[in-house]
């Protein structure tokens, strides 16, 4: 049995078969979940070549017509899309950044029995990947998904084949108390020194990203006073809080895009 066909089997148990009666319009909850596989799949980033990122929240827009059919059973039906999701990335090895979250909402501009998905990789906790060929019924709307591989940190030049390795670490002094200014990246924490280069290379560089869209020497951290990122001469740029820049000051919680990858900036 596959994935779509256990997603039915399961949804219609929870609803007691009420919910097929009630979705009389062109649109069925399985198209939904196809919807969402191939959303998945167009989206995927190879990032190396034992992982593969995709989006962990998903909004899917239907009909008010439809939307207002779903409310009923939108708790067992978004429940059933995040398990189907999860359940995916586990047979196809993909990797999320935070928990799965799957909404409904309605959108005038769509007419009965259409539906269309937007997504986006929102970083938080996540769990780990469901085995493959598991039932849809493990994991809430906002239930967790599958987890990336986690950085490294080391104190040597990092060798061929690791995700992210950063250097010795450096901290600010904040009310008597030593903070480390620091990025996130995959749920681990890098702490930053005075000046940090990112990139895919392996000379000269601080924080390694194993990202095909990252450039050797991609970009450079400098924490002297305001701390600041500079473009390295990139090939895909450098993209801060969703503007392509050159030169930029940072604040903590500023999102960094370099190729596919997002990492975001912590200071105190």
């Amino acid at each position: 049995m596959g994935i779509l066909d256990r997603f039915e089997q399961s949804l219609d148990k929870l609803v007691n078969g009420a919910f097929a009666k009630a979705f009389k319009s062109e649109l069925q909850p399985v198209e939904i979940a196809a919807t969402l596989q191939q959303e998945m799949d167009e989206r995927a980033a190879v990032v190396s070549r034992s992982r593969t990122l995709v989006p962990n929240e998903f909004t899917v827009s239907v009909s008010p017509e439809d939307a207002e059919r779903l409310s009923t059973y939108a708790d067992a039906v978004t429940g059933e899309l995040a398990s189907l999701v999860a359940e995916h990335a586990g047979e196809q090895r993909y990797t999320f950044l935070g928990p799965i979250v799957v909404r409904l909402r309605a959108d005038p501009d769509l007419n009965t029995g259409m539906c269309r998905v937007a997504s986006q990789t929102v970083h938080g906790p996540a769990a780990s990947v469901p085995p493959a060929g598991r039932g849809a019924g493990g994991a809430a709307a906002s239930g967790a998904g599958p987890t990336g591989r986690a950085p490294q940190r080391r104190s040597q030049r990092p060798a061929a084949g690791e995700s992210v390795t950063k250097t010795t670490p450096a901290a600010r002094v904040s009310g008597g108390t030593a903070v480390p200014a620091r990025l996130l990246a995959a749920g681990t924490e890098i702490p930053l020194r005075g000046t940090t280069v990112l990139g895919r290379g392996t000379e000269q560089v601080d924080v390694r990203l194993e990202d095909p869209a990252v450039s050797r020497r991609h970009a450079r951290i400098t924490l002297a006073g305001q701390p600041i990122i500079e473009d390295l001469g990139s090939t895909n740029g450098t993209i801060v809080d969703g503007v392509r820049i050159t030169r930029r000051a940072l604040a903590d919680g500023s999102v960094i895009r370099l190729g596919s990858t997002d990492i975001t900036f912590r200071s105190p």
